[in-house]
């Protein structure tokens, strides 16, 4: 995502976070009520960024498709969707991982991050260049949004 646009996406949260009931009277598009289990501005955030950013899936298979899907049939993945069907969590997630880690190397590969409550699926994530997730992660606790890199979270979740 380019700057303008994380820019708008951020001015447009600051509403909401500031005025819940002025922006959705001002943007009556916006489907929200006060039932949802994350705040006006987190939906705004989450709802605006794109397939290519926020992947949504139930299982690691579903979620490492969506990821294949976005980058599109030019980019090479030496693993497949369907490998991961069978796998135990941990290791579907490191497969995915260490996959994400081997792209953009200019960048330091890509980190998959666990971002935000999950709403409708039971994986929520998003892809931020490694060399862009200290920042990533210091400005979602600044606005009070979820986020740790996904494989780090469950390898630490099932430690405990």
């Amino acid at each position: 995502m380019g700057e303008a646009e994380i820019a708008r996406i951020a001015a447009e949260a600051a509403q909401a976070y500031a005025d819940p009931d002025a922006f959705l009277a001002a943007n009556p598009d916006i489907n929200y009520d006060d039932s949802f289990p994350i705040p006006l501005g987190e939906w705004v955030v989450v709802g605006s960024l794109p397939d290519t950013v926020l992947f949504q899936a139930d299982r690691y298979d579903e979620l490492f498709q969506g990821i294949v899907a976005s980058f599109g049939p030019e980019v090479a993945f030496t693993i497949k969707p369907r490998q991961l069907a069978k796998v135990e969590p941990l290791k579907a997630l490191n497969s995915i991982q260490v996959q994400m880690s081997s792209l953009y190397p200019e960048k330091g590969g890509y980190v998959l991050v666990n971002f935000s409550e999950p709403l409708d699926d039971a994986l929520q994530c998003v892809l931020v260049y490694t060399c862009d997730l200290p920042r990533m992660l210091a400005l979602s606790v600044e606005v009070g949004i979820l986020a740790a890199p996904a494989y780090e979270a469950l390898r630490a979740e099932r430690a405990s």
